[in-house]
Parts: structure tokens; C-alpha cells; sequence
């Protein structure tokens, strides 16, 4: 079957990006992972011993990031519906966390303990149509932000993928009333013509409602 033009456009771009060849040369699996290393070398997020959450991990290029810097008293957990290759050190769990099941697999892994960061790079597949891919963009952010306000302990962080516009402003507000702290990162490595931030929210102040 012959490639569509804008098929061929997004081909040529994607094997043009500088990033997609960085990954190729430097051997991670993905391009996304540069977005994380930009926002770890701004924030200080990941340190040793810390238990991390990662939500959406395929194919994993941030938890291998993550494991690499927490140390062996750290814990990192790879969530996806999709399958991934293992990562020394890492433990992933296969699933849809909204199941009771795989939750209960997540709270064996942190062994009932609070997280201290969940990640989330979480985003739903691209329709085109602005009305159809943002509800399910933030639809996808609120499941991060649930969970995460159901295990972090105090003072700990979320780190969730957005798309501005419709539903920004009132996620930004909602994060605002559970953490002290949130911050709107855009990475060198995000497209230009993207809408993608990252929400940092640090500070969790606790279920208070």
C-alpha cells in the first residue's frame, strides 16, 4: 500500500529529529527520555533511594532513565496497558491500574508504602479532530492525578504529560489545590508545533478533601 503524503512528511521528520538519532546513537529507547533528563537536570526530581511510579511507561525509556539514578534503596514501578522489554531493576506490571487487580499488583510493589514521584507521559492516540483528542488527553491526566493523590506521601510529586488547551487551565487549578508547587516545563525535546507541557506539582499537601 502506497504511503500517504502526510505519512511520508511525518517519516521524513521523525528520522530528521535530532532527538530520534541522539536515542539511536546513545542506545535508549525512545526520544522521549531526553524530555525527562531536561526537566531531572532543572528540577532535581529523581534522587537515590526515592520510590517512583511510572504510568504509560512504553517502551520504558523513562524508568530505565529513573532505576539508573535511584540507587539499590530505590523502587521503580513501570505501568502499561501495553507490553515492554524488562529494565534491570525495574518491576513492570502489565495492565489497565484503573482494575482493581492491577492496583492491588502497584500496592504489592510499593508494599503498601507511600511513592514519592509518579511520572506520567501518558497520552491517548491522535485522532486529529481537537474535539475528540483533548477530553481523552485529560481524561488520561485526571486518572494520573487520582492516582497519584492515592499514593504519594506528603510532600511528594507528580510529573504528568498535558496539551494546552481546552482543560488546561482548570487541571492546572485542580493539581494547585493538592500540591504547594506547580510549574509548567517545556522541554527542548517537545516539537515546537506541539501542544505538549509537563505539569510539575511538588509539595503534596495530603487528602485533605
Amino acid at each position: 500500500m502506497a504511503k500517504s503524503k502526510s505519512s511520508k512528511t511525518w517519516l521524513k521528520e521523525h528520522f530528521d529529529d535530532e532527538y530520534v538519532r541522539r536515542s539511536q546513537k546513545d542506545g535508549y529507547r525512545s526520544r522521549a527520555i531526553y524530555k525527562l533528563i531536561e526537566i531531572d537536570q532543572k528540577d532535581h526530581l529523581v534522587k537515590p533511594g526515592m520510590t517512583i511510579i511510572d504510568l504509560g511507561a512504553a517502551p520504558g525509556g523513562w524508568s530505565e532513565y529513573c532505576v539508573k539514578k535511584l540507587g539499590k534503596n530505590g523502587s521503580m514501578i513501570a505501568l502499561d496497558i501495553l507490553p515492554m522489554d524488562p529494565i534491570d531493576g525495574v518491576t513492570i506490571i502489565e495492565g489497565d491500574f484503573r482494575e482493581a487487580s492491577v492496583f492491588d499488583m502497584l500496592m504489592t510493589a510499593i508494599k503498601n508504602n507511600s511513592s514519592d514521584l509518579v511520572i506520567s507521559d501518558m497520552a491517548p492516540n491522535i485522532t486529529g479532530m481537537g474535539s475528540v483528542d483533548m477530553p481523552r488527553a485529560y481524561y488520561l491526566c485526571e486518572l494520573a492525578l487520582d492516582l497519584a493523590k492515592q499514593v504519594l506521601k506528603p510532600g511528594g510529586g507528580l510529573l504528568v504529560k498535558l496539551f494546552q488547551g481546552e482543560g488546561f487551565e482548570a487541571y492546572n487549578k485542580e493539581l494547585k489545590l493538592s500540591f504547594s508547587r506547580v510549574v509548567m516545563r517545556k522541554p527542548k525535546a517537545s516539537r515546537a508545533r506541539s501542544r505538549e507541557v509537563y505539569a510539575l506539582a511538588t509539595g503534596f499537601l495530603g487528602n485533605r478533601f
